[in-house]
């Protein structure tokens, strides 16, 4: 028999967004209380329709870098960052408040209250990787003055606040380092590739690839990568990470649009743009450390998991194609 989880106050920030919209859900399914924090500069009312009614949820819209005043909260699930390179790049100042001074407003919250905090970082703290698969050891290979520096610095800042509040003031963290993901609930316009591919491609579009299509990403489903958050949260307080969450099958860009062009029988040809400056050439998660200590790994094929968030974009652009008229 399951041993039930027990009841906590949990807050999620940007949790109306595409990740975390969906540990917002997961949290209520197991009987938690969950209150999500959320500026909608990207996440979406959308994403919460489903269970923003539900007697366990709240929403507070709320900045992060401006501090926040909460009590009785257990666990801190920060996921609050743009995340694709259009929305991030589009206010670079902004994006670095958000990781920087953000974290550490979470942080004296979890400081106060003695809760527990996970910090959703980030592959590209890898940079364009000179090491093949990135180990959690290796120390990356990042441009501290490039236009996606932004986001990468911020989220190397906020890895370094949250280790030393760790070994400064004893906070309880958890240092998730997340690859490449993808599920409903992305944004359609957030110009990250499987979004790109599949709009485009229902829409008979030509799929645009930058550079020669070589380069490579590994794609986790996202209801994969929510089941890594919640197991490394349940973990001993010693297990800090940081961990690599993401699936380790790596794939060119040009055997993603293909795929695409497969799974939506679309007619969409392809056309090549030059790459942009700092864009990784590699990006592979090693997740042996994930695999031993969190007894995880992805169980969804890319065919599965493109198949589901095809049909959520033809639910997206059906519904918004109907407004229209």
């Amino acid at each position: 028999m399951t041993k039930p989880v027990a009841r906590k106050k949990v807050l999620v920030t940007g949790g109306a967004g595409f990740l975390g919209s969906h540990l917002c859900e997961e949290l209520l399914k197991e009987g938690h209380d969950v209150i999500c924090v959320d500026n909608f500069y990207t996440g979406s009312r959308k994403n919460i329709l489903s269970f923003q009614k539900h007697e366990n949820f709240s929403l507070l819209e709320h900045d992060i870098s401006s501090p926040i005043f909460l009590e009785g909260v257990a666990e801190i699930y920060n996921l609050a960052s743009p995340a694709s390179p259009i929305h991030y790049q589009a206010d670079p100042i902004f994006t670095l408040k958000t990781n920087v001074c953000g974290s550490l407003n979470l942080l004296g919250l979890a400081k106060r209250l003695k809760a527990k905090i996970f910090q959703a970082s980030t592959s590209e703290v890898y940079g364009d990787p000179e090491v093949h698969p990135q180990k959690e050891s290796y120390w990356g290979h990042v441009n501290a003055i490039g236009i996606r520096s932004c986001y990468d610095e911020g989220k190397r800042c906020a890895e370094t606040l949250f280790f030393d509040y760790w070994r400064q003031h004893q906070v309880p963290i958890k240092v998730a380092r997340i690859f490449n993901t993808y599920g409903p609930r992305m944004h359609p316009n957030d110009g990250r590739v499987v979004s790109n591919f599949i709009v485009q491609a229902l829409t008979n579009q030509p799929l645009t690839i930058y550079g020669d299509g070589m380069q490579t990403r590994s794609f986790c489903y996202v209801d994969d990568l929510i089941r890594a958050f919640l197991g490394f949260m349940k973990t001993q307080t010693s297990l800090i990470g940081p961990l690599n969450l993401g699936n380790p099958t790596e794939f060119t860009i040009l055997e993603l649009a293909e795929k695409v062009l497969q799974l939506t029988g679309s007619s969409s040809s392809l056309i090549f743009k030059n790459l942009p400056s700092d864009d990784p050439k590699q990006r592979k998660p090693d997740i042996s450390a994930a695999q031993s200590f969190l007894h995880w790994q992805p169980t969804t094929t890319l065919e599965q998991g493109l198949e589901k968030t095809i049909e959520y974009f033809d639910q997206v652009l059906s519904s918004e194609n109907i407004l229209q008229q």
